[in-house]
């Protein structure tokens, strides 16, 4: 009977009681709730104890250790049944949301890059113009005053000079060829009119009819030849027309910039000397290299710009040379063969020239054409 009782006794141990039951599915049952609840983080036993063994303060290591992106809603408590060896072991992962989609984990946040303003944009670009403007003003007071020094290139210089004086004589010598193409074009019509008018006196008063029909065919002649001689001083004004108001206007517009960027390059290189000149310190020397940027970026523009001037006088040069050679041979030849009255020689000198004459009224349609 002993026997018997003990042998129930041991059986009653090793197997559970239905409260122990009851008591141990609660506590799962606590373990799986949210893990917001502190008692879900707390590992427990088959018989319902804590446990103060080492797992449970792996455990609670392990969540102290969980990144900052994890939190308590991404961590859950798995219970592994009351014979398991590992009791109450906290893994992290997602954990379901109410809709049943799983949580977007965290990441790293990527800065997008500044928009630019647009309206900073402009503001700093009118700030940069009036900085510049206002050195480039100080610089021209300076030089005019004979306060300040400026960058010569003698040879340069000289050579802009004559270009300049050329130019204006080239353009008096073209308004003087129009003021002679205008008077020439009025001597013309004159005498067109004149040969019409003796060559009616000619048909109608028959004791003057020869001398009339002489006179008439001379004026004509005459009117004939300028109408030709006209022709060529046209052509040599279009020619000097275009030597003088483009090709030399194109030239002294690169001019014009390198003598700004010439005074560009006097006022940083001005700035630059008196920031030299000054302490140097730790407030002083940023300043100093910004300065020495800005003067070697317009020292390399003016160095640029030089060369472009010199070049084009280059080519001026040897295209100027050029057209007037031919436009004064044409202008010389025809006003000699038109005052010795050799029509045959001024001819030939226009087909030299590949010059052809429009014949007057010859652009206007005829009645049939209008119809």
């Amino acid at each position: 009977m002993s026997e018997h009782s003990s042998e129930s006794t041991t059986l009653d141990e090793s197997h559970p009681s239905a409260e122990e039951v009851q008591s141990g599915s609660e506590e799962s049952a606590m373990a799986q709730e949210s893990p917001k609840n502190a008692a879900a983080e707390i590992p427990v036993t088959s018989n319902g104890q804590l446990e103060d063994s080492h797992e449970y303060s792996f455990n609670r290591n392990l969540k102290c250790s969980l990144p900052v992106g994890l939190g308590l809603s991404e961590t859950k408590i798995i219970s592994h049944g009351f014979d398991g060896a590992k009791e109450g072991v906290v893994e992290a992962g997602q954990f379901p949301s109410k809709g049943g989609r799983a949580q977007q984990k965290s990441g790293p946040v990527v800065l997008a890059d500044e928009v630019k303003n647009p309206a900073m944009e402009k503001l700093e670009l009118v700030r940069k113009w009036s900085l510049n403007t206002y050195k480039c003003t100080r610089q021209i007071i300076s030089e005019k005053l004979g306060r300040g020094s400026r960058t010569v290139d003698l040879e340069l210089e000289a050579q802009i000079d004559i270009l300049k004086d050329n130019k204006k004589k080239y353009e008096n010598i073209l308004r003087l060829a129009q003021t002679l193409s205008t008077q020439l074009f009025q001597m013309v019509h004159t005498q067109r009119q004149l040969g019409d008018a003796f060559a009616d006196l000619s048909l109608k008063s028959l004791e003057l009819h020869e001398e009339f029909g002489y006179n008439a065919d001379t004026q004509k002649l005459l009117a004939k030849n300028g109408e030709t001689l006209l022709g060529a001083i046209n052509f040599f004004i279009a020619s000097v027309n275009t030597l003088v108001n483009k090709t030399i206007e194109d030239t002294l517009l690169t001019v014009k910039q390198y003598e700004s960027a010439r005074i560009e390059y006097d006022a940083y290189r001005t700035d630059l000397e008196e920031l030299n000149l000054g302490p140097r310190d730790a407030n002083t020397l940023p300043k100093i290299e910004q300065s020495q940027q800005l003067f070697q970026v317009h020292k390399e523009k003016y160095d640029k710009m030089r060369n472009d001037v010199s070049i084009k006088l280059k080519f001026l040069e040897e295209n100027k040379v050029k057209v007037l050679h031919n436009q004064l041979v044409l202008f010389h030849n025809a006003i000699a063969a038109y005052f010795a009255g050799n029509q045959k020689q001024l001819e030939q000198t226009l087909k030299q020239f590949h010059i052809k004459l429009k014949t007057p009224g010859a652009d206007a349609p005829s009645w049939l054409e209008e119809q």
